[in-house]
């Protein structure tokens, strides 16, 4: 199976940017979408073959989630069933027979690191969310985290190091995701490579010069590591200041056994 994950800032932007090429292009069995900043209504896309999954912030232009499916999933849940984590429209979590799959969209802990204490609690409420889902089946998890984990997985660290996104603190809180029992499935297939970002901004060329930030991830469940084909950062997908991100994972391969 082929799952996609793109933070596209603003899908009806996208939309006028070719997103439905690229979505066709790309051809997931799941697409999953961040930073959506759509309300219900506000813009009629459907694709032949895939049933759609939408979570909207409360706030109009904010945030905001969905997935593009072709496999009519089990379940889904909306959110982390948190009051206070759940009015933005940050999460989705698709229950499929052999896993479950959960988008995100991080907070970003902001200008000043006005929202890095928010950050903390939500990250350590979502860790706690992932590790009750991976108690009962493998998990799947991708989205924009909104951290960049090791010094490679930005053009300019030094000068970043208290910046949001790349503080200690959010850093190390990735980390003990990780520790919890999940891969990083692109640093399983390419541990040490450099330059490979999902994120630009769009001042100063930061794209032309590839002075970008690696972001948006795909986590599995350890025991999904022998199931991992591929792992790929769509560099030259246009339309976002995000790049879609991908992975390929057989489900007919036998997985690791549970620690």
């Amino acid at each position: 199976m082929k799952f996609v994950s793109w933070n596209v800032n603003g899908l009806r932007a996208c939309v006028t940017k070719g997103f439905e090429d690229t979505f066709r292009r790309l051809d997931a069995d799941f697409f999953c979408l961040q930073e959506t900043k759509m309300q219900p209504g506000q813009l009629d896309l459907s694709f032949e073959g895939y049933e759609s999954y939408w979570c909207s912030a409360e706030k109009k232009g904010y945030s905001g989630t969905a997935v593009f499916t072709r496999h009519r999933p089990l379940s889904v849940r909306y959110g982390l069933g948190l009051e206070e984590h759940d009015h933005e429209g940050r999460v989705i979590t698709l229950e499929m027979p052999a896993f479950y799959l959960v988008t995100v969209y991080t907070p970003n802990s902001q200008d000043g690191l006005r929202r890095l204490d928010y950050r903390m609690e939500w990250d350590a409420a979502f860790r706690d969310y992932l590790a009750r889902l991976d108690a009962a089946k493998p998990v799947v998890v991708c989205g924009d985290l909104n951290v960049a984990h090791r010094e490679i997985d930005l053009k300019n660290p030094k000068s970043n190091r208290r910046n949001a996104g790349f503080t200690d603190e959010e850093r190390e809180s990735f980390g003990r995701l990780l520790r919890a029992g999940f891969t990083d499935s692109f640093r399983f297939f390419y541990p040490n490579l450099e330059g490979a970002y999902s994120w630009w901004s769009y001042r100063f060329k930061a794209r032309e010069k590839n002075a970008g930030w690696r972001i948006d991830y795909f986590l599995v469940s350890d025991r999904l590591r022998p199931a991992l084909t591929d792992a790929a950062i769509h560099g030259d997908v246009f339309g976002s200041d995000h790049c879609p991100v991908s992975v390929e994972i057989d489900f007919s391969q036998k997985t690791a056994p549970e620690a």
